[in-house]
């Protein structure tokens, strides 16, 4: 009999899902590599999302070793990919468990098979509320710690609870922000008091200290470290007021931060001297995939700290191919593919690829050629007008690199698994 974990891990492809090929019969995830479909041989329509197999695996195996040599433990964001097949992967290479950003996001990655569970948000919601308390209860052995910023938040937390007898006392972690930035406890007074005002309640227990150091990061080590540091201070600092006063009701005190950014500056902070352990958590998602653009820009200061040349560290894994579907004047060709398909909120797609229609193998495009525009379902590939000679013809197909995974991930319902030479051999399938 097929369960719902079965069709998370192992879902039914079929004709209707963008991307998958309208003249093919339906089939399993599991059974994709046995169709022998090629994205060069145009067995699958275009526009298509794709990711690379081996940078894939890369990614995963480098930052689960990193954390490692680091001392901590990596809770990757699963609203990154939303896919229970990547869940997978990073669980069995090591993860302690998955961070998500919503309970619905968590439902899932239980669903999946996630025990230990971090929601990096607020939870203020009565239904929200009494979803977590249904899935611990049908779950003996899951964990599910969010986060905590205002009296507000615990006042209404502690409100649910009264009106709800019996209830389990949720898990939280204190979140520290930054002056202008999201959410967050924004000076060390305020944190104590509310860190003071937690461990009273009876409604929940103070199990951590969290913070988010991505959003302000430049990708410049002379402004990061910095930043960086004074917001890893604040963390330190209100866990060592809070471990003095007992306030921490947990065998061991978790602290975690983690973008795709930074991640490094960070690491190194999250294991504190305390009184009791502690353990620090990595929450890094984009990592899975990376990119070709605004997190390549990053990591590449990330790289230089380390010591690491480019590319033994983290490797694009994503890519999206479209078709040339006119060229309606010189230097301008249009490719049919658009803010429907791919990331643009960071920066706009970057040309990697090209492959002529019939060819098997692809090519590097032109140091000049961009994409400068994208409507809902068209890019505007550009070159020099007066350099001709290398102009994609109609037909030629285009690979493009992003910037965010998050934002490409989210317009696919599958993506493909390829080898190097475009040979499928997997599937990935997403939940948003």
């Amino acid at each position: 009999m097929t369960t719902m974990t079965d069709d998370l891990i192992d879902p039914l492809l079929q004709p209707g899902l963008k991307g998958y090929p309208l003249t093919a019969a339906p089939r399993r995830r599991s059974e994709v590599a046995t169709a022998g479909w090629n994205v060069l041989a145009g067995d699958l329509p275009l526009p298509l999302a794709l990711l690379k197999r081996e940078a894939l695996e890369h990614n995963i195996a480098w930052m689960q070793q990193r954390t490692q040599d680091w001392g901590i433990q990596l809770a990757p964001h699963g609203k990154t990919t939303m896919s229970p097949q990547l869940f997978r992967r990073q669980l069995d290479a090591g993860a302690w468990g998955l961070t998500f950003a919503t309970v619905n996001q968590l439902a899932i990655g239980v669903a999946a098979g996630a025990r230990r569970t971090l929601i990096a948000n607020q939870v203020v919601h009565d239904a929200d509320l009494a979803a977590i308390q249904a899935l611990l209860r049908g779950h003996a052995e899951l964990r599910i710690v969010f986060l905590v910023d205002s009296l507000a938040q615990l006042e209404l937390i502690e409100a649910w609870a009264k009106a709800h007898p019996g209830a389990l006392p949720f898990e939280a972690m204190l979140e520290v922000g930054v002056a202008g930035g999201r959410s967050g406890v924004r000076t060390e007074d305020e944190a104590a008091a509310l860190a003071r005002r937690m461990h009273a309640s009876p409604a929940l227990k103070l199990v951590g200290i969290e913070c988010y150091e991505g959003l302000g990061a430049k990708g410049e080590t002379d402004a990061d470290v910095p930043y960086a540091k004074a917001l890893m201070d604040r963390v330190e600092a209100i866990a060592k007021t809070a471990d003095a006063n007992g306030w921490f009701e947990a065998d061991e005190v978790l602290l975690s931060a983690g973008g795709s950014a930074i991640f490094d500056l960070v690491a190194g902070r999250l294991t504190p001297s305390l009184a009791r352990p502690v353990r620090g958590l990595l929450r890094s998602g984009c990592y899975v995939t990376h990119d070709h653009g605004f997190y390549r820009r990053m990591v590449n200061s990330v790289e230089a700290r380390l010591g690491c040349a480019c590319g033994e560290t983290l490797r694009p894994a994503m890519e999206v191919w479209a078709m040339v579907q006119s060229r309606p004047e010189p230097g301008l060709a249009i490719l049919a593919v658009g803010k429907r398909d791919i990331s643009f909120d960071l920066a706009l797609p970057v040309p990697i690829a090209r492959a002529a229609r019939g060819a098997l193998q692809a090519a590097p495009v032109p140091a000049g050629w961009a994409i400068t525009g994208l409507n809902d379902q068209h890019a505007y590939l550009r070159w020099a007008a007066d350099d001709e000679a290398a102009a994609p013809a109609v037909g030629e197909r285009i690979g493009l690199g992003i910037s965010h995974p998050c934002t490409t991930f989210d317009k696919w319902h599958w993506m493909p698994v390829v080898e190097n030479d475009y040979r499928v051999s997997d599937a990935v399938a997403m939940h948003f």
